[in-house]
């Protein structure tokens, strides 16, 4: 078999809606025709008409969050501490320590478009939907969660689009040894607009931010902005998630790929 890849990652790009717009990135372009100025202090006496074509290089100026685009959260942007659950509370982790093993495994797509905005999935749904694709988790896997968000993405409702994983849903991903998953939403949890009606309801702070907050009890980490998990069938691929190594970080961006490959698959069985 050929192997296959889907790029599963957005863009980072200007004008399109992929986080509140207070949060949005911003990328100042420089092309071949406006760099001279640039180059030429490397090299007194040069000018523009002596490089070939009169063409200086392209570059770009960006401006970012580590939670633009496709990244991933480390244990550390959720909370200072994890592990709780295993009888060890200890540091969370920051993105240059997170294993690279756990950023290469094989991948299990969870189908909950049918939820509606701002749905706070359960482990019964986890359980439900896994017995739904026949598939039993094994340690490591990497469990991506395919919500509406993934269809409003680039539209004005985008950021309050799609369920989210509740604190329990995510524990029972975290006890059979998940330690990496994701989503096409712009966040695990569930859009902040509907959780804070329920917060405005209650005032229970637990509810806020609860499917993060479970790496307290058992550090891992997810992938945000995920792109084109309609098309994975439930099971058969690798995921490939690797993080930008930014020392000290909560998140780091990632080029998230899904690989299909007969031989690959073989090997992690």
């Amino acid at each position: 078999m050929t192997r296959k890849f889907v790029d599963l990652s957005i863009f980072l790009e200007n004008d399109v809606l992929s986080d509140p717009p207070a949060f949005a990135p911003k990328i100042q372009y420089f092309t071949h025709d406006n760099t001279f100025e640039q180059i030429e202090p490397f090299f007194p006496g040069l000018k523009k008409e002596d490089l070939p074509d009169g063409e200086g290089w392209a570059v770009e100026m960006v401006q970012l969050s580590t939670h633009n685009g496709t990244h991933l959260d480390a244990p550390y942007h959720f909370h200072s501490t994890m592990d709780k659950a295993l009888g060890e509370k200890k540091p969370a982790i920051a993105i240059h320590d997170v294993p690279l093993e756990w950023c290469f495994q094989p991948g299990v797509k969870l189908d909950f478009r049918h939820f509606a905005d701002g749905y706070v999935v359960t482990a019964a749904d986890v359980e439900a939907e896994l017995k739904r694709i026949g598939h039993t988790l094994s340690p490591l896997e990497i469990v991506v969660v395919n919500t509406r968000a993934g269809s409003r993405y680039g539209n004005n409702d985008y950021v309050s689009a799609g369920a989210g994983m509740g604190y329990e849903a995510t524990m029972y991903l975290l006890e059979r040894g998940v330690r990496l998953t994701g989503t096409d939403a712009w966040s695990w949890d569930a859009p902040f607009v509907h959780t804070a009606k329920k917060y405005g309801e209650t005032h229970d702070a637990s509810l806020i931010w609860e499917g993060h907050k479970a790496g307290r009890d058992i550090g891992y980490c997810h992938i945000e902005k995920l792109h084109n998990l309609e098309v994975l069938p439930p099971t058969g691929f690798f995921i490939s998630c690797f993080p930008h190594k930014i020392r000290g970080a909560s998140a780091g961006w990632t080029r998230a790929v899904a690989i299909f490959d007969d031989a690959l698959m073989a090997s992690s069985s």
